[in-house]
């Protein structure tokens, strides 16, 4: 018997991977004056050099790693681009898109949403007039598995997910941005909030010595170099002291303080808190159970009288006043928590009992809106078409995170003070929010008092202050100013 020779269907080739890109045009009122501006908005694939070679022994070239989702700002008429700033931006989580950066600072366009309660749906976009377009043209980055991007096929999402590698994505790109964009002789400027600064300062030395890439300037929104400042665990004493001055900020806007607090102005009660944090309270948690009987009343009634907490509620804690608890326990008498983000923001628990809160008030105040706005303003008004998930915050990437920390704390810190060694053009600004309970603003001082940087370059670093949470411009008047200091920033590190 014979065996019957079949035919094998060849196997149809995979279509390499390209740029999607779409181009669009625009106009906006900022400061009074039109600006007619170009939206560039898509997917560049990004590649790396590949060592593989064929079978006659050349090198294959580049080898495709991800698309990359990006939108970028330029303004029209610039006659020469090597005076005009460029600002790359992106978010944090270290799963979250680019969109709240874009659509609620600095982007020529905004979400229109109420301050501190919930906004009813559907939502809307309107103009930004306090955009940071009329400084800088904007290039608005989403990282891997955020967004619209993500890994090619044959390559894995986990191998983005790390410090070192984002880091390196994120350069990578923006590199690539700058050679197909003309603009190497640009002044250069980041922009990150929360997680999104941790990779600015990873990125201000990944693009100086691998792609030889020196900004100007870096803009760090809700800032967190050193995670030993937000690590709340037994052995590690920061978080619990450097967290009491938002506390007290928080109890001061939900009204929970004796008069004498109550009547003084935010920044007034705050400097009076943060000094004795400093001065008593920092040394009192040192001590442990070597403090007296005599001291630990003393600190424990003062503590209960800045933060609205009760003597029992701070003695059953040890003074040791967990972020988780804090926002549950300052209103569970009003049966009301407060937010992380935004702890000027309330919600409702089904258990009025339980040690934390459900969810964070704050947190869904602003995912709706946004998440709304971006999808309608993508299509309809920039006229990009994808039917993939746009991904605002993964929590998948959130989990599946590694920190490569070498059984260690991240901290950026100091490469962040190398970076701005060997550039001593290279400045930072800093902008907090009183009511954030995600990066207080006296755990940012903390690391940036403790930088360790050249007494010559402290000029370099500046802060500024405001009444909100970790996305301070949800409140408008918050916006306003800070785009009056990020204007004056760039102008001053050009």
């Amino acid at each position: 018997m014979t065996k019957e020779k079949t035919e094998s269907t060849p196997a149809t080739p995979i279509t390499p991977p390209t740029d999607n890109l779409t181009v669009t045009q625009h106009r906006v009122s900022i400061g009074g004056k039109q600006i007619a501006y170009t939206v560039t908005t898509g997917t560049i694939v990004l590649k790396e050099e590949s060592q593989a070679k064929d079978p006659a022994g050349a090198s294959e070239g580049e080898k495709p790693k991800a698309e990359v989702f990006f939108i970028a700002y330029t303004r029209d008429g610039v006659k020469d681009v090597a005076k005009r700033p460029i600002t790359f931006s992106f978010n944090g989580g270290p799963g979250s898109s680019s969109v709240w950066l874009h659509l609620g600072l600095l982007g020529p366009r905004k979400v229109l949403m109420q301050d501190v309660t919930a906004s009813p749906p559907p939502y809307a976009l309107g103009d930004n007039a306090f955009s940071l377009l009329d400084e800088s043209d904007l290039v608005f980055i989403d990282p891997v598995s955020t967004g619209y991007s993500r890994p090619v096929n044959g390559e894995k999402a986990s191998d983005f997910h790390t410090l070192k590698k984002d880091v390196a994505s994120v350069g990578d790109f923006i590199r690539l941005y700058l050679s197909r964009y003309a603009r190497w002789r640009s002044p250069k400027f980041l922009a990150g909030e929360s997680y999104g600064t941790t990779r600015s300062a990873g990125l201000s030395g990944y693009l100086q010595e691998r792609h030889g890439v020196y900004l100007n300037g870096l803009m760090l929104i809700s800032s967190v170099l050193d995670f030993s400042t937000l690590l709340f665990a037994p052995n590690n004493l920061m978080p619990y002291i450097l967290y009491l001055p938002t506390y007290a900020a928080t109890a001061w806007y939900h009204k929970r303080l004796a008069d004498k607090y109550q009547k003084q102005a935010l920044p007034d009660y705050l400097k009076e808190v943060e000094a004795y944090t400093l001065d008593t309270f920092a040394p009192a948690l040192l001590k442990g159970s070597s403090l007296s009987k005599k001291e630990r009343k003393a600190v424990i009634k003062q503590v209960a009288a800045y933060t609205g907490l009760s003597e029992r509620y701070l003695q059953d804690c040890d003074l040791r006043i967990h972020i988780m608890r804090f926002v549950k326990e300052l209103l569970r008498d009003e049966r009301r928590t407060v937010g992380r983000l935004d702890s000027r923001f309330k919600g409702i628990d089904r258990d009025n009992a339980g040690e934390t809160f459900e969810y964070d008030p704050s947190m869904a105040a602003i995912t709706g809106p946004y998440t709304a706005a971006f999808n309608a303003y993508i299509r309809e008004e920039l006229g990009y078409e994808n039917d993939l998930p746009y991904e605002i915050l993964s929590t998948n990437v959130n989990k599946a995170w590694k920190w490569e920390s070498d059984n260690a704390h991240v901290d950026v810190a100091d490469t962040l003070r190398k970076a701005m060694n060997m550039n001593a053009h290279l400045k930072v600004h800093v902008a907090n929010g009183y009511y954030d309970l995600a990066t207080p603003h006296f755990a940012t001082e903390y690391t940036f008092n403790n930088l360790g940087l050249d007494p010559a370059l402290q000029k370099n670093i500046s802060m500024s202050y405001y009444e909100a949470g970790h996305m301070m411009y949800v409140h408008d008047a918050s916006l306003e100013k800070l785009k009056q200091e990020l204007s004056a920033f760039i102008k001053q590190s050009i």
